[in-house]
């Protein structure tokens, strides 16, 4: 199925001289004058290698046709994360390199979506906003403004992120999974 260039997002599989390639990160620039561009970073599933592209906005891309469900986060060891099917209760291991950088987002019976290409798990997308507790933060400078100014926190999953001066630790916020950039407070 082609798709073009701009709608391609990170966990996407994307097929190039008939190879599977999992998008790792995916950003559009719009300079000011010229033609708008996104740049890819993939890794081959065959072989490990990263690789980059870059295509006009407007471009098509082959996005390959792989078999993408609901799974559920149940637990981790040393085999890896493991995660079940909700409908059928079948259960697959997904192993470290294909979990990338989406290990510190994966919670406990967090559901996301896995890809499959014949049985075997190549890419999987988390959500793409998750709710946080702030563990730690620095403490606000006397005469930052309120409006603009970030201070850095420590996650309960590890992350650092920039969260306004208001934000102490044991509150939970909501992040957004694309650039680790906080969205607002959480309303739980």
């Amino acid at each position: 199925m082609k798709v073009i260039a701009s709608s391609l997002r990170k966990g996407n599989v994307v097929e190039l001289d008939s190879r599977l390639y999992v998008v790792l990160n995916a950003e559009t620039f719009r300079p000011g004058k010229g033609t708008p561009t996104t740049s890819v970073d993939m890794r081959r599933i065959s072989d490990g290698v990263k690789v980059s592209e870059r295509w006009k906005t407007t471009d098509q891309v082959e996005k390959a046709n792989v078999d993408e469900r609901d799974y559920d986060f149940l637990y981790e060891d040393s085999e890896g994360f493991h995660f079940m099917q909700p409908e059928t209760y079948e259960q697959v291991v997904v192993t470290e390199d294909v979990m990338g950088g989406n290990k510190p987002y994966v919670q406990e019976g967090m559901r996301v979506f896995l890809k499959t290409y014949e049985g075997v798990p190549i890419a999987i997308e988390v959500p793409q906003r998750i709710t946080v507790e702030i563990m730690e933060t620095e403490p606000v400078v006397k005469g930052q403004t309120a409006s603009s100014s970030y201070k850095p926190a420590t996650a309960s999953n590890g992350l650092r992120v920039m969260v306004p001066a208001h934000i102490g630790a044991g509150t939970r916020i909501i992040i957004n999974t694309d650039d680790d950039s906080y969205v607002e407070r959480a309303k739980d």
